[in-house]
């Protein structure tokens, strides 16, 4: 009888430490991957969902397609630049003149406003979400390089700055602009050099585009559908808008048709404009209070759409009563005199500098029908008779109330989706957000 019992005290022990040991090794498998999970991919615990995406609609042939209104413009997600500094340069301060690149899915895009250096990186996951964590960060596929290899002081003294980026048929194409330029003396813009940022030695340039002045055509790159490129008059769109010392550039959005590989042969490349605003003829009047433009309205970007039969600028629009002097947060110190009587103080929470101001500020979109930039080409009406026929503020997550900064554009016409470059939606970091069309 004891010895049955020993054997039952012995069967039971040797259960207990089996399944001791099978809950201690289980235990100590949870732990090691929870501590993985921790330290190694802690952002998949708070990342959104892949953004749903839809095919975008059909082209359109010239006079033809739906016109773009705010309710067609649909949001449909984010994703962030990755911090930290590559080539003693870094994506804070920058994210400006974007271009999109279809054989790698990528964009190239400058990075910090005092190097103006030039990187390409891979669109990640688009996700919708309002916190920052759960977006996906983009990976650098090419580091920052001087693509000019310091020949963008050749436009002129002063300080330069890329003003617009397009890759096309292989090659880079960059346009440059002085940041003041007193006299508008500025007439060379545009570069050309290989998409390779590694390439040493074959960069060309800089040429004149136009004979309007750079600062009508020394910005931003858009694409023309194909089957409007006769229409407009090439397969290219670009142009400049609202630059300091805006007597030398356009009074609203400009936009002229070129054929990149004719740059740097006979000079100047030829330009047909398509819309622009002279100093006699502005948009609006600069010192007003108007919802197309005044001299804080920025333009930073086109987009043609193909399944449509608009051409969208993007960029940023001062909507409060317009005043020109520093800036101040105080409501009380607006209106009174500064610099010994000079000036009046302006209230702008967003901005303490000296210049222009329209508080609040927003993002903005200058819808225009491509059949009357069209009609421009073909002669039967003057670039500046062409008005926007809507004009509206776009919602973006991550933005600062009264204050919005947008950098760039660039289009993917194979998706349709548009990417915008959000200035500091990052800390001092831009986001890259997409926009896209839905029309009926």
């Amino acid at each position: 009888m004891f010895s049955s019992k020993l054997r039952k005290m012995w069967r039971e022990a040797t259960v207990l430490a089996v399944t001791a040991l099978a809950c201690a090794s289980t235990l100590a498998a949870v732990k090691l991957r929870h501590s993985r999970l921790i330290t190694e991919s802690a952002a998949s615990l708070f990342a959104a969902p892949k953004a749903m995406h839809l095919p975008p609609p059909a082209a359109t042939s010239p006079g033809e397609g739906p016109l773009v209104h705010p309710s067609n413009l649909v949001y449909e997600g984010a994703f962030r630049l990755p911090a930290g500094t590559v080539n003693e340069t870094s994506f804070a301060y920058g994210g400006t003149a974007l271009a999109f690149n279809p054989a790698r899915q990528s964009l190239f895009i400058v990075g910090h406003d005092w190097q103006q250096r030039v990187a390409e990186i891979a669109i990640p996951d688009i996700r919708s979400s309002s916190s920052l964590r759960a977006l996906a960060t983009a990976r650098v596929i090419q580091p920052f390089a001087d693509a000019t290899e310091g020949a963008m002081g050749k436009v002129g003294p002063n300080t330069v700055k890329i003003g617009g980026l397009l890759l096309f048929r292989d090659r880079l194409y960059l346009s440059a602009y002085l940041y003041y330029d007193g006299t508008g003396s500025q007439l060379l813009s545009h570069f050309i050099t290989s998409p390779d940022l590694s390439v040493q030695g074959d960069v060309r340039g800089p040429y004149r585009v136009g004979t309007l002045g750079a600062g009508f055509v020394s910005g931003y790159f858009g694409a023309v559908p194909a089957r409007w490129q006769e229409s407009l008059g090439g397969p290219v769109l670009n142009g400049n808008c609202c630059l300091g010392v805006i007597s030398r550039t356009s009074y609203g959005p400009a936009l002229f048709a070129i054929d990149p590989q004719k740059i740097g042969g006979s000079e100047p490349a030829a330009a047909t404009p398509l819309v622009y605003y002279p100093s006699k003829h502005p948009l609006a009047p600069g010192d007003t209070e108007s919802p197309l433009f005044n001299l804080t309205s920025e333009v930073k970007g086109v987009i043609f759409h193909e399944g449509t039969r608009s051409v969208l600028f993007f960029g940023r629009h001062g909507l409060g009563k317009y005043c020109y002097g520093p800036g101040t947060a105080d409501q009380k110190m607006a209106g009174q005199p500064a610099d010994g009587g000079v000036d009046r103080w302006c209230f702008d929470p967003a901005s303490e500098s000296k210049g222009t101001h329209a508080y609040p500020y927003s993002y903005y979109v200058w819808a225009y029908d491509a059949n009357e930039l069209a009609a421009v080409k073909a002669g039967r009406m003057p670039p500046w008779e062409v008005k926007p026929y809507d004009a509206w503020q776009i919602t973006l997550p991550f933005s600062s109330s009264g204050s919005a900064v947008l950098n760039g554009a660039a289009y993917d016409p194979a998706t349709g989706r548009i990417f915008v470059s959000q200035a500091f939606g990052d800390g001092e970091l831009p986001v890259i957000q997409v926009l896209v069309i839905r029309v009926p």
